[in-house]
Formats: C-alpha cells, structure tokens, sequence
C-alpha cells in the first residue's frame, strides 16, 4: 500500500488493510479531482456515506456545499419537492417559493444515498439534471440550472432492479460512470478486530471506563461472525459491551451471554444429509477425513513391514508371491456423502495379500523359526470402533501436530474454526 493511500486513511479514519477496502479508497480518490457521477454500491453499513465525504473533500468543490439525502427516508409524494423545489401554491400546503436540495447545493456535491428507492418520475427529472443540468420547481414552468455533483450510493443491485422495470436503465448507465463498490465486513474478516479495538477504545474514552480486552476464544468468534449488520452492528456490539459489561476481559462465554447470535454463520449454504436426515456434513467431514488417514497409517505400516523383510533378508514364505505394498498416492474408493461409492470414479484394483497357516492355525507372516522363538504369542486387541472416540483422537492428534494453533488445525482437518471450536467444548479438551 502506498504512503499516500495510507495517508488519506490516518485523515479520515478508515481502519484495515483489506485489498478490497484499498482498491475502493484508490478508485475514490483518483476519481475525486473530477467531475464524474460516482455509483457506491455495498451492502447497509458498510460506511458508503464515508466514501461519499472522501470524495467530495479532495475535489475542487470542497469549500462548497456537501448535502446528504435518504431518497428512502422521503415519501414519493414530496421527494419532488425536496430535490427540486416547488412554487407557492403547487400544492395543498405550499404556502411560499422554496428552493429544493439542487438549487441549494449548487457548486457543491449532493450525496443520494438508496437511490433505488427513487420513484420513476424523479428518476425522469434526475437524468435531466445529470444530462443537461436544468430542472424545473414542482408548480412551475420556468427552466432552472444547476451545477451539482451527484454521487449515489445503494444497498440492492440496480441491474436486477432494471430487469424488473422498477429503475429506469439510462439512469443506471448515467450514475454507474464510475462504479465503486465497498466490501462488506466479512470480505475483510482480517479487519475486524482492528474496527473493534478502535471502537472499544472510543467508548472506553466516552464512558470513562477502562478499554474492553477479548480472549484468544473470544476474538475467534467476532472474527468468523459474518456481520449481517457490517460496520454498523459491530460498533453497537462494542458500545453495548463497553457499557453493560463489568469484567474488562472478555472471554467466549461471557461474549456469548451477551451475544448468543455469534455462533451463527447465516451463510446462504445447503446442509447435505443422508436419507434418514443423520449427521450433517461438517461432521462427516471429520470421519473421512479420520478413514482416508487411517488408510495412510496402514500403507505406511505395509511399506515398513515389507521394507524390514528385505533389509533383514527374513525368511518370508513363498517371497515372490507376496504382493508389493500400493503407492502412498493411493486412496480407497471415492464415495458419496452417503457413503456408497460414487460411480463415476474407475474401480481400484486391492492389493492381494497371501499368508500361510501353521500347524496350529496362527497366520505366519515373516521371519523363520530361529527369529519365530524369541516372541510369544500375541493377544488380539478389539479396537475401538466408536466414532466419538475416533473424532476426538483426531482431533487432539491435529492440535497436537499444530501446536494448539486451532486455525492450523481446522486446515488440516478440513473443517472451520467455529467447528473446531466446537468440538473442543464438546469433549473438554484441554490443550
């Protein structure tokens, strides 16, 4: 990031360091100098009006007027009115001349935020004014000029709203001269934690009281919250916390207390299940992922045994006939999420293992008897086949392997945090 875009950032407190926060700063701040309509789209509090001021700051209409309008907040039947002005006696209540928001900002720049709210007969006399810069008063007949720069801003997707005839397509292509579109604060998940801490420091100054601090369990869980509400609704959760929080150090309950919707994702994702409607796939992801490395765990073992028979030259029954250990690229059978095997993929050919009995019925493997005679019988060991177990063990080998780096860990058993996370409540494990 140049110094420069760093610097607009330190003026006007735009906190992060997403590449898509940049790009959007960059393209605001080249296309400040002039005089083109600027389109800001993003979701609702993702600071759309913030982009608006930056723009009008570093343009030559800066000493000038800068005005911000909801065309959402306006009723259809005085939005006419308020954006062009209207002649005494237009309407019932029209009392004097008034002048509206274009007259009154002339040589400066009108900010309409929800601009897909507009109704379509001011859509009509807006493109006049962004075309040709004339209007008219509402009750008037007289041609009036303008000299405004209109920046619009909105949170639904205008080319939808053409293709349902509810905004007009040449005032789309009008205000779209220059797109800018800001992201929505889980596109910047690395961001939010740096918003929090500016804002917990902001309100710990306001109410006089000492700065919030969050766990390593309680930043997990701001950070993988999707913030439906954006930049908006994390300052509240900062502000609420700041005030009605006693403990200064946040940990993941005493978050929770406050806040139970944070173990939601609200993603717009299908949970897959089986037929009888059993366990969905996050979870099953877990057990084939355990499958696939217990497979990994015995070819390993087989490659051992078979590299210990020729190292030691043992004396193996019928050598030649006993087959080689597979590849280590080898994996079983793909299959479904139901578990049967998925038929577009080529059957696999297992390896053929052959043993010879004893005279007592004990399978020999390797060695002769002279080797044979310094061991005793083994027992067989049932193992374990429940799948609990096997998930927690897999688990605690991934942390283990990790560190307690619980992000790592998540990679590695494919699966995210906030499942992770979880499971390490689930079984109470202290790592």
């Amino acid at each position: 990031m140049s110094a420069s875009l760093q610097s607009i950032k330190n003026r006007f407190g735009i906190i992060g360091h997403s590449p898509a926060l940049d790009q959007a700063l960059s393209t605001a701040v080249r296309v400040a100098p002039t005089d083109l309509t600027v389109l800001i789209t993003g979701e609702s509090g993702v600071g759309k009006e913030a982009f608006s001021k930056i723009i009008h700051s570093l343009s030559p209409r800066k000493h000038n007027k800068f005005m911000a309008i909801n065309c959402g907040a306006i009723p259809g039947g005085t939005i006419n009115s308020e954006l062009f002005g209207h002649e005494r006696g237009a309407f019932t209540g029209a009392t004097g001349d008034r002048k509206g928001y274009f007259e009154t900002v002339d040589g400066g720049t009108l900010f309409l935020d929800e601009i897909g709210e507009m109704p379509a007969d001011t859509q009509a006399f807006l493109l006049r004014v962004l075309e040709s810069g004339e209007f008219i008063r509402v009750g008037s007949s007289k041609v009036l000029n303008t000299n405004v720069r209109v920046i619009a801003a909105t949170n639904v997707d205008l080319r939808e709203q053409v293709s349902k005839g509810k905004f007009r397509e040449d005032l789309y292509y009008r205000l779209n001269t220059v797109p800018i579109k800001v992201p929505a604060l889980r596109e910047r998940p690395g961001d939010i934690l740096m918003l929090f801490r500016k804002f917990a420091g902001d309100f710990a100054e306001k109410y006089r009281s000492e700065q919030l601090q969050l766990d390593e369990r309680a930043q997990l869980l701001i950070e993988n919250y999707t913030w439906p509400g954006n930049i908006r609704e994390l300052k509240n959760v900062a502000e609420q916390l700041s005030v009605l929080s006693e403990d200064r150090n946040l940990d993941a309950e005493h978050l929770l207390e406050f806040f139970p919707e944070l173990l939601s994702r609200n993603l717009p994702a299908i949970r897959k299940q089986g037929s009888g409607g059993k366990e969905p796939l996050e979870e099953r992801e877990i057990l084939y992922n355990l499958l696939f490395e217990m497979k990994r765990d015995l070819n390993d073992l087989k490659s051992l045994v078979f590299g210990l028979i020729r190292n030691n030259d043992l004396s193996v029954p019928d050598s030649q006939s006993l087959a080689l250990p597979p590849p280590e690229s080898y994996m079983p059978p793909s299959r479904n999420f139901e578990g049967r095997p998925d038929e577009k993929t080529p059957p696999r050919h297992e390896p053929t293992h052959h043993a010879y009995p004893d005279q007592e019925g004990v399978r020999v493997i390797i060695g002769n008897e002279k080797y044979q005679e310094g061991y005793g019988r083994s027992e067989e060991v049932e193992e374990n086949l429940s799948l609990e177990e096997m998930e927690k063990d897999l688990i605690t080998r991934a942390l283990k392997k990790h560190h307690g780096r619980r992000k790592d860990a998540a990679s590695e058993l494919g699966i995210s945090e906030r499942t992770l996370y979880r499971k390490i409540n689930h079984y109470n494990l202290d790592l």
